[in-house]
């Protein structure tokens, strides 16, 4: 059996791989155009006509979200609400920008649709639902071309009677559709609706891909898709619940880092995954974090996913002139096609070119010498953009990685100083294919002592797709003071959601010695708006205040506490990758380790720098910056003012003097 890991992201898709008893990996550039082309490309040539276990990490639905290009989609909600996933919340996410537009609703005013019926808070019934009415709102939709299906009541998490009625209604329609109990059986109508929606416009996308998928891998491949919550579901639910795939790259990403840390001995660490489009930064306190909180392009996604914060500064993010001539870099990305400008084909200057301007990418050794770097390519480009800016065509390469260094330096302290952690107190866990080129800069901004990259850091979002358990969550809203519910009544509560998770797990394969359990409440003082999540147990109390202190600098030890939801998340045990121990050697570097001397910059002044390869070093030697460590899948910079040593997993372990 072959077991395969694949992240698709903008510019690379990666593979991770265990040919017999190595594990082995490839790397290609994606198509954006046809996801499932580079896809099946890479599966093709890594593997053979073999029974496969393959983990994927999707950007189907994040792209679908975000070019607003999904299924022609309509609501079915209570008479009178059919506006509130227009109307929204009060807060404005730029309310100080006058010519700022809301990006458009992804259900049009006409194909919104108001029934009569209605459920209340309790789960009572106040008004029956109209099967005639139903029946013709069905045939309706069918005759305007509706591709799938939002069905959003009022209090179906209390009771979803009214939902699954008309989900008998629906299910020989041959449309597509999603009910909100399923998606997320919460209060807050906005969130939930919304979450729904999202299901429903990226589901028949979704539902095509994965077909695709499963038809050019054949019946010897069972297909797993990694959810953004970090965890992995059967190709099935996937499509069934697509919006639980949200982030599922940088998922993978953070599980991996998790993973590789602790085994390491480090289990602080701010993951920082820097690809070809975007970096995602993720803080792990001994635990990765998970949040119910989350938007894509100011759409609200209320599934459980681990909090990561991404900003649009990568490898191929392009640097350019603002109206006031001022440089920039990012959002914007030239992807895998065109390109940097050194890739052959792209017309303007990113991240990357700037890299390669300064020496710090070695063309001989990018991808393992596979794909070319163009040098002569940049030379015009960057010196007509340093003429317009009044700069030398150095000093824009730098000027540009330090504006990117800055992006990823204010993602990083948004979810470190701006929630209580100070920075200094963690390891930077660095991966992606652009990473090791920016970590120590970034660990000398916010004065983080150390830095860990691992073995192939531009593949380790598809490894942690293979280090994912196959995961599942469930909530139940109950809404009541922690005096009005016992600790048995709670538990009774857990009981039913662990069966219904049980059961799911086994439908998926799972043998029972390999499920478990996790419990969790949704707390908050009254009078407030949002909760914070809490491990269950029998102090579960006193741990919400302890949270509440760290997060927010205060609690209120007399003051009533309520419990909204329950949450619990079922994990069926996979079979991990195992991270190899080796002995330590001598700290000297072996001369066979050493392939070329470079002229690299660093800080405005040339250096001439040791290209080592990294696969010709062992564990225990050291390295005196600057030097430029190069292996298949990224190039990792050791600044002048930085030192590295390769420890006993073979990472290597960089500190800033």
């Amino acid at each position: 059996m072959m077991l395969i890991g694949i992240d698709t992201g903008g510019t690379f898709t990666d593979i991770v791989y265990r040919d017999g008893n190595k594990w082995k990996i490839y790397k290609l550039l994606s198509t954006p155009w046809n996801p499932a082309e580079a896809v099946l490309n890479g599966i093709a040539h890594v593997s053979g006509d073999t029974k496969k276990d393959l983990v994927h990490g999707s950007t189907v639905a994040t792209n679908t979200l975000l070019e607003r290009d999904g299924a022609l989609t309509a609501i079915i909600t209570n008479r009178g609400f059919e506006d509130i996933i227009e109307i929204g919340r009060q807060d404005r996410s730029r309310i100080y920008d006058l010519s700022y537009k809301r990006p458009p609703c992804l259900v049009s005013k006409e194909n919104r649709f108001g029934i009569k019926g209605r459920i209340n808070h309790a789960g009572e019934e106040i008004e029956p639902l109209d099967p005639e009415e139903i029946r013709s709102l069905i045939g309706k939709l069918k005759n305007k071309g509706i591709e799938s299906i939002a069905v959003c009541l009022l209090f179906s998490y209390a009771h979803p009677r009214h939902e699954l009625l008309i989900e008998d209604l629906l299910k020989d329609n041959g449309t597509y559709f999603s009910l909100s109990h399923k998606i997320v059986a919460e209060f807050r109508e906005y969130e939930r609706f919304s979450t729904t929606v999202a299901n429903s416009y990226v589901g028949p996308r979704m539902s095509n891909y994965i077909k695709r998928l499963k038809e050019g891998l054949g019946e010897k491949t069972r297909l797993m898709i990694m959810q953004s919550n970090g965890g992995s579901i059967s190709a099935a639910v996937a499509m069934q619940e697509p919006v639980r795939t949200v982030f599922s790259g940088p998922a993978g990403g953070v599980v991996a880092a998790h993973e590789w840390a602790k085994r390491a001995g480090f289990n602080r660490i701010i993951s920082f995954d820097m690809g070809g489009t975007s970096t995602d930064v993720s803080l792990i306190d001994r635990g990765i974090s998970i949040t119910t909180e989350s938007e894509v392009s100011e759409i609200p996604i209320k599934t459980p996913m681990i909090d990561i914060k991404t900003v649009g500064a990568g490898g191929g993010s392009i640097a350019h002139l603002d109206p006031g001539g001022s440089l920039r870099v990012g959002p914007r990305s030239a992807g895998a096609d065109p390109g940097p400008i050194c890739y052959g084909k792209g017309k303007e200057i990113t991240v990357t070119d700037a890299n390669l301007y300064l020496g710090r990418l070695i063309p001989e050794y990018f991808l393992g010498g596979d794909m070319g770097l163009h040098r002569e390519r940049l030379n015009k480009p960057f010196y007509d953009m340093a003429k317009k800016v009044g700069l030398t065509p150095v000093e824009l390469a730098e000027g540009i990685i330090a504006i990117a260094n800055s992006s990823m330096q204010k993602a990083i302290r948004a979810i470190s100083v701006e929630r209580g952690h100070d920075p200094r107190d963690f390891t930077l866990f660095s991966f992606g294919g652009a990473g090791g080129m920016h970590a120590a800069y970034l660990a000398r901004l916010l004065h983080i002592p150390k830095i860990i990259v691992p073995e192939n850091p531009g593949l380790l979002s598809a490894m942690g797709m293979l280090m994912a358990d196959i995961i599942k969550d469930y909530s139940l809203t109950i809404m009541k003071s922690h005096e009005e519910v016992s600790l048995n009544e709670l538990l009774r509560y857990f009981q039913r959601l662990s069966e219904e998770a049980i059961s799911d797990m086994k439908d998926q394969g799972i043998d029972k010695k390999d499920i478990s359990v996790e419990t969790y409440l949704d707390m908050r003082y009254k009078g407030q708006s949002y909760e914070i999540i809490v491990p269950f147990d029998k102090d579960y109390v006193e741990r919400f205040q302890a949270l509440h202190q760290r997060l927010y600098g205060y609690k209120k030890e007399h003051s009533r506490i309520e419990i909204v939801n329950l949450r619990i998340r079922a994990k069926g045990k996979t079979h991990k990758p195992e991270i190899k121990e080796y002995e330590l050697y001598e700290e000297k570097i072996r001369d066979q380790a050493f392939v070329l001397e470079k002229e690299a910059i660093f800080d405005g002044r040339p250096f001439l720098t040791p290209v080592i390869k990294r696969d010709r070093l062992l564990p225990g030697n050291v390295i005196n910056g600057p030097a430029i460590i190069v292996e298949y899948s990224s190039t990792i910079i050791i600044p002048p003012f930085a030192r590295a040593q390769m420890d006993k997993y073979r990472n290597i372990i960089i500190h800033t003097l």
